[in-house]
């Protein structure tokens, strides 16, 4: 595949552009964009740009599967916010102990990543405002709506969730939880997000450090 061609972004600051022109009526809002990291930080930077706004990380972080990981039964986010899949928990049959033993992993990544990526600095304060959440995709959604939890435990006054490509069914799911959901493209049929991207390739942690310093 090649850009222009079957795949809508070039990379993630291309997707950031272009989801950046579907908020600009936000500007008007004073609002503060929060990234997923590490993949949505990128994109949230062209749009922090564009609105004229502070950019921050929302710290969330998925609990997969034990024996299939890249299955979501929940995730997890800053302030002790959990939200589980029930229905993914009882299909896999996943235990108590299993459940808190990933948790546990997962916290302790989302701690290490809350010192990496903001050091001695506080997070920019969320308590009244409109906050932007952006990451480079959604799929089921569950890392996404445990974001929304997240920022609107910080105080956040309205709450933005933006991104370029998401199936309908997760858009309409999280309708429910933001109180607005933006997404460039919305197919019937999404195998992963990657294959929308030309370029996809993984986010590191010094380029999320650098869109931090910027």
């Amino acid at each position: 595949m090649t850009y222009g061609d079957d795949v809508p972004f070039r990379d993630r600051a291309d997707a950031g552009r272009r989801l950046a022109a579907r908020l600009v009526d936000l500007r008007h809002e004073a609002p503060v964009v929060v990234a997923l990291p590490r993949g949505g930080v990128p994109v949230a930077a062209e749009v922090a740009a564009a609105l004229d706004a502070p950019l921050d990380v929302v710290l969330v972080r998925k609990l997969g599967v034990p024996a299939q990981p890249e299955l979501a039964m929940g995730a997890i986010g800053e302030g002790g916010v959990r939200v589980l899949n029930d229905q993914v928990l009882r299909a896999a049959r996943v235990s108590d102990a299993a459940l808190a033993e990933v948790e546990a992993r997962e916290r302790a990544e989302l701690e290490r990543r809350a010192a990496r990526y903001r050091g001695d600095r506080p997070a920019v304060p969320l308590d009244g405002r409109t906050v932007v959440v952006v990451d480079d995709g959604l799929a089921t959604g569950s890392t996404a709506r445990a974001a929304v939890d997240v920022v609107r435990a910080l105080g956040a006054r309205r709450v933005v969730l933006a991104v370029p490509v998401a199936p309908p069914d997760t858009v309409r799911a999280l309708e429910s939880v933001a109180d607005a959901v933006v997404s460039v493209e919305t197919p019937d049929e999404m195998w992963a997000i990657g294959a929308w991207y030309d370029d996809f390739s993984q986010t590191t942690d010094e380029e999320v450090l650098s869109y931090m310093g910027r």
